[in-house]
């Protein structure tokens, strides 16, 4: 339903001093939130479109930047309200600063640079095979993570604030440092069941990386030109996409069985525990990207779960 018999204006006001920013006259109807947002920074430069939240109400819903003006409940004169969403940085940036502290960080207890360990340790290397092969491993799927994000994820125009950047790359970086203190020290201790446990941890580490490297992707000819899917996924002749059959997120499933195998390998409490609090931070994507399936599609399959098969 169109609310515009006319060419609409649009007045945007600060949303927490109601103070007046700007006047848009002669809006065409069927401009988008996003293009307001453009309009909006020719006179507010510093504030780019990224910065900017729009909303109808000053404590209501942001808009989207595909929403159309003549289809929202406005008259033909639109009242918004702009908060500034801060410095962002786009989804590219964002995973490649996340990615990079962990593989070099790393690295660094690996080779037991200068005040890693106590000064007898500088430069030696551990005479367990362990050590090693976590190190190839860990090392493998930093750098897989950093060649997806550059070559194969397909990102929208969204980003991230600058502070929750900071954020994240504190927790990667930081837990990377933890895993790779206790693992690369002097005196870590091998795996009760020795070559065994550690080659049969690798096998499985090195499936699900293939897998989750599969489900990507797919995912990633999903959507196509776009950001968004067009379908939902489904199963394709690759062996590791059947698990879309039983989940909505496999490559979470897929992730999550890469740090239990590594934990394995490693037989390290803080891998454990890095394994855990990622598992449960996953689990919440996983339900939200499943509930948000079954609203878009109506026809979605009920057998699947969001990650874990029949369970979760």
């Amino acid at each position: 339903m169109s609310y515009f018999s006319c060419f609409p204006q649009v007045w945007v006001l600060d949303a927490n001093t109601r103070k007046h920013l700007c006047y848009l006259d002669k809006v065409e109807p069927y401009s988008t939130v996003g293009d307001i947002k453009s309009l909006f920074h020719k006179s507010y430069p510093h504030w780019y479109p990224a910065r900017q939240a729009l909303k109808l109400d000053p404590k209501g819903k942001v808009l989207r930047d595909d929403e159309i003006l003549q289809n929202l409940p406005v008259g033909t004169v639109a009242t918004m309200y702009f908060k500034d969403l801060g410095p962002q940085l786009g989804w590219t940036t964002v995973f490649l600063a996340e990615y990079i502290g962990p593989l070099l960080t790393y690295l660094l207890f690996y080779f037991r640079v200068p005040y890693t360990y106590s000064h007898s340790y500088v430069l030696t290397s551990s005479p367990h095979p362990a050590v090693t092969r976590a190190c190839v491993c860990h090392s493998f799927h930093y750098m897989k993570r950093l060649m997806e994000t550059i070559f194969v994820h397909r990102f929208s125009h969204g980003t991230m604030p600058l502070r929750k950047i900071v954020r994240n790359c504190a927790y990667y970086w930081g837990f990377s440092a933890w895993l790779a203190y206790y693992i690369n020290h002097p005196l870590y201790t091998p795996p009760s069941y020795g070559e065994l446990q550690v080659n049969c941890a690798i096998v499985v580490f090195v499936i699900c990386e293939l897998g989750n490297f599969s489900i990507h992707l797919t995912l990633n000819d999903l959507r196509g030109d776009g950001a968004r899917c067009k379908s939902y996924p489904v199963p394709t002749r690759n062996p590791f996409t059947w698990l879309f059959l039983f989940v909505s997120c496999p490559n979470y499933t897929y992730e999550v069985g890469a740090w239990v195998s590594f934990s394995v390998m490693t037989q390290s409490l803080p891998v454990v525990f890095y394994t855990i609090l990622g598992f449960v931070q996953m689990s919440i994507w996983a339900k939200g990207k499943h509930k948000a399936y079954g609203r878009e599609f109506k026809d979605y399959p009920r057998l699947r779960m969001s990650i874990i098969p029949l369970i979760l």
